[in-house]
């Protein structure tokens, strides 16, 4: 449980975080909460010669309003999510979300950049980002990138990162007046990771779902959009019979693997059921 020898690198500033990761290449891991990296590296299933810390970087952290568009530092912890004003006011369903990773340890010093950039499938924030339509900041030494959230997760921890790239913002379009919201998460246990979960931003018109956008997590290699699922909602009242329509529809595209969590059958069933409860619990809220 100890770690091996690495070198420990402090910088200042975005660039200079992004010169020591495109110089020491491979070698080198940038560490934000580590909740995933320090773990690794004490079993030594993660022996990176170069730890580049990045909590020294102040342009990397904040939460500000930009137009249209709340965006969001990579070095934002949990605990400054769900301590956020601008947060409760104009994207909420980011604070439900947060509040169901992890514990309250954890949220302190686990950073929304760690969570979405190391491609785990059983991160709570991706398959949030894509419902959100979320774009994402990198900055490498060719200069900066934007790329979309539902554009990033390639694989199982492989994402759209080049070598020396650093996620350094997140933005997100403010969801409009009015909309229900709802992240549903079915787990073992506080602090473990989703069985199922699913979540949902829709907007209500007449009774009836005007717009809607369903997303899931560690239902398979990647956090996937449920496109079909959503459409199958729109125009409707979410009786009993679309609600299940939606559900299967969300189903067939999960791919989860059997593990101690469950059978792949078992959790393509609750992910189904995660589905519902968040559609029904978002129509609830909306206006």
């Amino acid at each position: 449980m100890i770690p091996g020898p690495f070198s420990y690198h402090r910088p200042a500033t975005v660039a200079d975080a992004v010169k020591l990761l495109s110089t020491l290449g491979d070698e080198a891991r940038p560490l934000a909460g580590g909740h995933s990296l320090v773990p690794m590296m004490k079993l030594r299933l993660a022996t990176p010669e170069h730890l580049v810390d990045l909590h020294g970087v102040a342009g990397l952290k904040g939460i500000r309003r930009d137009g249209g568009k709340v965006v969001i530092g990579a070095m934002t912890t949990q605990h400054e999510l769900l301590a956020s004003d601008e947060i409760a006011k104009s994207i909420p369903i980011l604070q439900e979300t947060a509040l169901l990773i992890a514990d309250p340890q954890v949220r302190y010093r686990g950073t929304i950049g760690g969570n979405i950039a190391n491609g785990d499938p059983g991160n709570d924030m991706p398959a949030l980002m894509m419902t959100l339509g979320a774009t994402y900041r990198l900055e490498g030494p060719q200069g900066g990138r934007e790329v979309a959230a539902a554009d990033f997760y390639q694989g199982a921890y492989f994402t759209a990162i080049e070598p020396g790239e650093l996620v350094t913002a997140i933005s997100i379009a403010v969801p409009p007046a009015g909309h229900g919201h709802a992240y549903e998460k079915l787990k073992r246990k506080v602090g473990d990771y989703a069985t199922a979960a699913a979540a949902v931003i829709l907007t209500m018109s007449g009774g009836k779902v005007a717009t809607c956008t369903v997303g899931l997590t560690n239902l398979s290699e990647t956090p996937l959009l449920a496109d079909a699922a959503a459409k199958a909602v729109i125009g409707t009242s979410l009786d009993p019979a679309t609600l299940k329509k939606a559900a299967a529809a969300a189903e067939a595209i999960m791919a989860p693997a059997a593990d101690a969590r469950g059978p792949v059958e078992y959790r393509k069933h609750v992910g189904g059921i995660m589905v519902m409860r968040a559609l029904q619990r978002a129509a609830a809220k909306a206006a």
